[in-house]
């Protein structure tokens, strides 16, 4: 068996595998703050009360 392809195959194992992934530490997020917007109202409530029917 030769040695150079399969020198040539860990080396080029080794070099993909080196590019993989985040580089540098890790990070956590800041909290996030929430956004300068008026607070939702709730919707008007819909009228549960049908007109009786109309006489012809």
């Amino acid at each position: 068996m030769r040695r150079a392809p399969v020198a040539a195959l860990l080396v080029l194992t080794v070099v993909s595998l080196a590019g993989c992934g985040n580089k540098g530490p890790l990070v956590l997020p800041s909290k996030a703050t929430p956004a300068a917007t008026p607070p939702a109202t709730a919707p008007a409530a819909a009228s549960t009360v049908t007109p009786p029917p109309s006489q012809p």
